[in-house]
């Protein structure tokens, strides 16, 4: 069903209001028969898009409801989170930073709600990766992740006026021995701390190896 204007072709065409077959539903500007320009898009399962459309997709700015609770806003491409956004999650965590293709990608910052800690950094695909902060309530992380996690060289700032520097060190894995299986995801590998020295403050970052 459609109530709204239409050009000379009796497409849709300005501003109009579209019930769609699958339940969801459109209210805002066309294009010769295609959502453009400034629109709020309701699904059937309670997700809403409030923002720009380019030819049915969304694209520029605009405001995604999830029907958990998240939220996010900022920028799309061809129906992708795509530039700048910030994305609160159904946990309270928030991500504000660059996206592309619909993950976390480029220089970011979480804030993890329980704690109250966050990662000030890079991302790739998802995943934290390349020179980061992860800054506590009393002390601060400065070192370089991979795969999520520290790795390499780095240290501990804490508040009451000294660091820790050392290194995190990928820790080795006994291997058994198995059946071939399916491919499962390799589990994450840990990386334990070795402190080198304790000293007072210094002004040592992880891009001065860069």
């Amino acid at each position: 069903e459609y109530d709204g204007d239409r050009n000379s072709e009796g497409e849709r065409h300005g501003f109009g209001k579209a019930l769609l077959p699958n339940g969801d539903t459109y209210e805002g500007e066309y294009e010769r028969g295609l959502r453009n320009g400034q629109g709020t898009y309701r699904f059937k399962n309670g997700a809403l898009y409030t923002g720009t459309y380019v030819q049915n997709k969304k694209h520029g700015k605009g405001v995604f409801f999830y029907p958990d609770g998240s939220k996010y806003a900022g920028d799309w491409v061809d129906d992708q989170k795509q530039g700048f956004g910030e994305y609160l999650y159904a946990n309270g965590d928030t991500y504000t930073g660059d996206w592309s293709n619909n993950k976390r990608h480029g220089k970011g910052t979480y804030v993890y709600k329980d704690t109250g800690s966050k990662y000030v950094g890079h991302w790739v695909n998802g995943i934290q990766e390349g020179p980061a902060e992860l800054i506590h309530e009393n002390h601060t992380f400065k070192g370089r992740f991979l795969n999520g996690k520290p790795l390499g060289r780095g240290k501990y700032i804490f508040k009451i006026g000294c660091e820790q520097h050392g290194e995190y060190i990928e820790a080795v894995q006994e291997k058994e021995e198995e059946e071939e299986e399916e491919e499962e995801a390799p589990p994450p590998v840990e990386s334990k701390w070795k402190v080198s020295e304790i000293t007072e403050l210094t002004p040592w970052s992880p891009q001065d190896e860069e």
